[in-house]
């Protein structure tokens, strides 16, 4: 079996309980209130502007130009592409200037981020491996989703976009990339890349339960058990 392959069976768990999410299925439905939606939105727009930032990282790290300008691209798309989506959802969602100032990204969000950065200290195997769960996660969603007719327009190009031929191109790419990059590596190199790719995928799970539950960094008190 390639990397990919066996990564994708060991962590496939974790990504069923995001299909079953429930909001992927308040998408497909049309269901999923819509300040839960924008809440995701911002989370969102936060956490691609730190992935385009490691996919450009992932240029910086590349050993060829090739695969430099692909890294870019790639960066570039996120940049153009999916920002601009979520654009068109902040205006449709009406997103304020006084949401932004008011704006702070969640623990997961933040969490997340973070994870990719600290993944990002390694080689360009390490970049990948912790940012394809996202591109691959979210083309599977897309094309489970893909003949479901939510009725409202913002969740039905949600789901036209992730299970779009363009974006699908993109994820093939990263996935044999991701196979040649860990081809010949030893086992206690794979078990790193491994580790990445398995916590962005608890991560992706998490980001849907963040939006779901409009996480915040408030602590939620409660009676404390005393034991005699």
């Amino acid at each position: 079996m390639t990397f990919c392959s066996e990564v994708r069976e060991e962590c496939n768990e974790l990504w069923e309980a995001s299909f079953l999410h429930p909001f992927v299925k308040g998408i497909a439905e049309g269901s999923l209130p819509l300040d839960v939606f924008k809440f995701y939105v911002m989370q969102d727009a936060y956490y691609l502007t730190h992935f385009a930032k490691v996919q450009a990282i992932g240029a910086v790290k590349a050993k060829d130009l090739k695969t430099t300008k692909s890294f870019a691209h790639h960066s570039e798309q996120t940049c153009a592409a999916e920002l601009a989506l979520h654009e068109s959802f902040m205006e449709l969602l009406g997103v304020t200037e006084k949401d932004w100032e008011n704006f702070e990204p969640s623990p997961t969000a933040y969490a997340y981020v973070s994870h990719m950065y600290r993944s990002a200290e390694g080689d360009l195997a390490d970049v990948l491996a912790a940012i394809l769960p996202c591109y691959w996660l979210y083309y599977e969603i897309g094309e489970r989703l893909k003949n479901e007719k939510p009725d409202h327009p913002i969740y039905q190009k949600w789901i036209e976009t992730y299970g779009s031929e363009w974006f699908g191109e993109l994820v093939e790419e990263q996935i044999n990339r991701m196979n040649d990059l860990a081809d010949g590596l030893s086992d206690e190199r794979i078990r790193e890349l491994k580790t990445h790719f398995r916590r962005s995928s608890y991560y992706e799970l998490n980001f849907w339960e963040q939006a779901w539950t409009m996480e915040s960094w408030t602590i939620k008190t409660k009676e404390r058990v005393t034991h005699d």
